[in-house]
């Protein structure tokens, strides 16, 4: 993508010179006074798409100097069509002008925008530990706009004494309400993670927290997750969110679920049970990714999902940043364009003993 925008860019810096050229092969070309020469105008016209002012005033100049030129070559220069001709290069280029100006003032606020939403990311979402307790941690952030930095996906690894503790989630909608309550899900699970003894007790804690919170049909998907220190077993605790992807050190892979789905955080006012918390094995070798439905339901140009169980091999990379770096690559590949959904994933690897 970045060379496709390099190669776009040099061909708008050149496009003004070209069709300043193309216009005076054209006026040497046919008879004198066919009336081309306002058609120099172009020229400074398509040098306020990229660039700065100067440079924009300066292609302005070259055209109403390509029109003295070419007109003095003919001998009409003096003529009223010549100073049509430097009248409409010198309309054109104050309205060039002012296009630049407002294109800087537009990058500038958006530059600023930007800044804040870095700003915003490094609160909300915080750098995860990259080693936790057994655990060695990847993350890897991918938003549906191309211009954002965060969005309605979260995830948190949290060591506390009864062992590291992460969640991933997906908030319903998008916009500011979604990083609202993103940031209201984090903040009470960073909390709730050191306090509570249980993963139940945890749950429930969240559940509590975004019920007061949210109102009419918002609700949050998370999985929470647990591994004791010493252990060799991780416990799941699920609200309706995609099932993990645990891959063996064998290579096998499986996707741990519950005998029954909860509802999301955010419905429990509308009644159901409350998720119960299930167990499998996970030993030295072993890897776990989590990820939300940005990834599992990304389609490719012919409408087919994500296919995460066969990209198992992408996560054989002893850095697990760089493991997860390639399967997000090749998630971006297999979308061939722009993802519909922001995309988290955090993959937790057992160390080995």
């Amino acid at each position: 993508m970045s060379k496709v925008r390099f190669r776009a860019g040099r061909a708008l810096s050149t496009l003004p010179y070209g069709v300043m050229g193309l216009v005076g092969i054209a006026e040497l070309a046919t008879p004198t006074g066919f009336g081309l020469l306002p058609l120099m105008s172009l020229g400074p016209a398509f040098a306020g798409l990229v660039g700065s002012k100067r440079r924009t005033a300066r292609i302005g100049m070259v055209a109403v100097l390509l029109c003295v030129l070419l007109a003095a070559y003919d001998g009409t220069l003096g003529k009223r069509r010549v100073y049509i001709a430097a009248i409409s290069v010198a309309g054109v280029t104050a309205a060039g002008l002012a296009a630049v100006a407002m294109r800087e003032r537009r990058d500038a606020e958006l530059a600023s925008v930007r800044s804040i939403a870095e700003v915003a990311q490094r609160v909300l979402l915080r750098p995860v530990p990259r080693v936790a307790g057994q655990l060695r941690v990847a993350v890897s952030y991918t938003s549906a706009v191309a211009q954002a930095r965060i969005g309605g996906d979260l995830y948190e690894v949290v060591a506390s004494a009864g062992g590291t503790r992460a969640i991933i989630g997906d908030v319903q909608g998008k916009g500011l309400e979604a990083v609202e309550t993103a940031a209201l899900v984090l903040g009470a699970f960073r909390e709730a993670a050191h306090d509570e003894p249980e993963l139940a007790g945890l749950g429930r804690r969240l559940g509590r927290a975004v019920d007061r919170e949210l109102q009419g049909e918002k609700f949050v998907t998370a999985l929470l997750v647990e591994v004791a220190p010493g252990g060799h077993e991780v416990t799941f605790l699920n609200f309706g969110h995609p099932a993990p992807l645990l891959v063996r050190a064998d290579g096998t892979t499986a996707f741990p679920e519950p005998r029954q789905y909860a509802l999301p955080l955010g419905l429990g006012l509308h009644g159901g049970e409350d998720p119960s918390p299930y167990t499998v094995a996970f030993v030295p070798g072993d890897q776990l990714l989590l990820y939300t439905d940005g990834v599992s339901e990304a389609r490719d140009g012919t409408g087919d999902f994500y296919p995460l169980a066969d990209r198992v091999a992408l996560l054989k990379d002893p850095d697990p940043d760089a493991a997860l770096e390639g399967l997000r690559t090749d998630l971006v590949d297999h979308a061939a364009g722009p993802l519909h959904d922001d995309a988290a994933m955090l993959l937790l690897r057992h160390r080995e003993d």
